[in-house]
């Protein structure tokens, strides 16, 4: 329960640093800004105490199968703080924003080609936006969408090295899948595997759905200019987490269903060799 518990503060602290790390390094951040920030991070670190601390189900997928949710919070913190030191740049240049803005806009160009998700996202600013404001978009969701796919590769890889989830013991689907029922429809294989085509799918249409909506709902509310730093930073770190969030969720129910797979065929074959008939 201890070690629980302590694991829940720590947790909920890194919260906490991610909500505020915007607010703590941009410059002239208004006191109005700072009291929402400091709201939102209230409410994170207790959503997440309250789920880590507990030992039943919430609202956390895969809360006892790391490095699942630990490899989705370091992408989206890594997103976060590289985005903000690229914003801090425009203001108040150093060596590091400076780098950090060079490998950015390295990727954004090498990425804005026709059709590709960087060009819908600047493809979503208005007409009348400026060269410079362009270029610092261009940037920013280069970065993001780098660390992305950089996300969905180091997954790749612990998933294949560490045999991952069975290399944690037994998977339990209650606590580390709250939202799935296993008892509902025929096959639970057969569900695991249509959810995880159905996430992967979402996730690789979203980067290229989510400009065309925007562009679009611009009509009926007006224009997306992404002028303020923080919208910039929380809209563009959204835009790449989220696809990747998916990959990584459908990646997982398809292991986890080949893992169930096994299992039978091994319960199968053990059942034959003992009785000559297999257990239905």
């Amino acid at each position: 329960m201890i070690s629980r518990l302590s694991g829940a503060v720590i947790r909920a602290m890194l919260v906490v640093l991610l909500v505020s790390t915007p607010s703590l390094l941009l410059p002239g951040v208004s006191a109005d800004g700072k009291q929402i920030v400091v709201l939102v991070a209230i409410f994170g670190a207790a959503l997440t105490i309250f789920e880590y601390a507990s030992a039943y189900p919430g609202l956390v997928e895969f809360r006892d199968a790391p490095p699942f949710n630990r490899i989705r919070f370091i992408s989206l913190f890594a997103t976060v703080f590289l985005l903000t030191v690229i914003s801090r740049g425009r203001v108040e240049p150093t060596t590091l924003t400076q780098f950090v803005e060079a490998i950015g806009a390295l990727i954004g160009l090498a990425i804005d080609f026709p059709y590709s998700p960087v060009r819908l996202v600047v493809l979503m600013l208005p007409e009348s936006t400026s060269p410079e404001h362009i270029s610092l978009v261009r940037t920013a969701a280069g970065m993001s969408y780098l660390i992305s796919l950089l996300t969905l590769a180091i997954f790749l890889i612990v998933l294949r090295l560490r045999n991952w989830p069975a290399s944690h013991g037994t998977f339990n689907v209650w606590i580390n899948l709250p939202t799935f029922d296993p008892t509902a429809g025929k096959d639970v294989v057969k569900r695991l595997e249509r959810d995880a085509r159905f996430n992967i799918a979402l996730g690789f249409l979203l980067p290229f759905l989510t400009p065309a909506a925007v562009k679009a709902a611009g009509v009926v509310f007006g224009s997306v200019t992404l002028d303020n730093p923080q919208s910039l930073i929380w809209t563009v770190s959204a835009w790449a987490f989220l696809p990747a969030s998916l990959f990584m969720r459908g990646i997982a129910l398809a292991r986890i269903a080949e893992m169930i797979a096994d299992k039978r065929r091994e319960t199968y074959a053990l059942a034959e060799e003992r009785d000559g008939v297999p257990v239905t």
